[in-house]
């Protein structure tokens, strides 16, 4: 059997934690930053978590050796 080809836009915007989840940057913080409040784009800083719902999808079709 020929090896499963990762998708690489997938590879590029996922990591997989240890348990589990599937981690992502949040969109909006790369420019217009000025009518953004501060609160906002502190937010926007941390990671964020895929819901359990598609996690599957990432994990078994994008990302198959993640």
């Amino acid at each position: 059997m020929p090896k499963m080809k990762t998708k690489k836009s997938a590879s590029k915007r996922y990591t997989l934690t240890a348990d589990g989840k599937v981690k992502y940057k949040k969109m909006n913080l790369r420019h217009i930053l000025t009518k953004k409040s501060s609160k906002r784009k502190r937010k926007l800083r941390k990671a964020g978590f895929v819901a359990k719902g598609p996690v599957y999808q990432i994990k078994k079709k994008l990302l198959p050796y993640g």
